[in-house]
């Protein structure tokens, strides 16, 4: 049973602002994520209520999401411009 994708309205917002390829490279994403959540994590931090949001750097941007396996549902929380360490 694949996963539901569930996307915050911050989330949607912020793709909005984006150029129309970059918004449909995330959102394709989104969709691997969604049927594979575990495989698409490059680190992770806990949020405040200490659950695991995992993170994943695509495209230039940091996708954070959440895997809840209990009700199948890969909830995406925020998207954040990525720091790419590069100086």
């Amino acid at each position: 049973m694949e996963y539901r994708l569930l996307v915050d309205i911050e989330v949607v917002e912020a793709l909005d602002a984006l150029p129309k390829k970059t918004r449909m490279r995330l959102i394709n994403h989104f969709y691997k994520i969604r049927s594979f959540p575990e495989n698409h994590s490059d680190y992770h931090e806990r949020d405040s209520a200490g659950r695991r949001v995992e993170i994943c750097v695509f495209a230039g941007h940091a996708i954070h999401y959440w895997t809840d396996f209990a009700d199948r549902h890969v909830k995406i929380l925020a998207l954040k411009p990525a720091d790419t360490g590069a100086a």
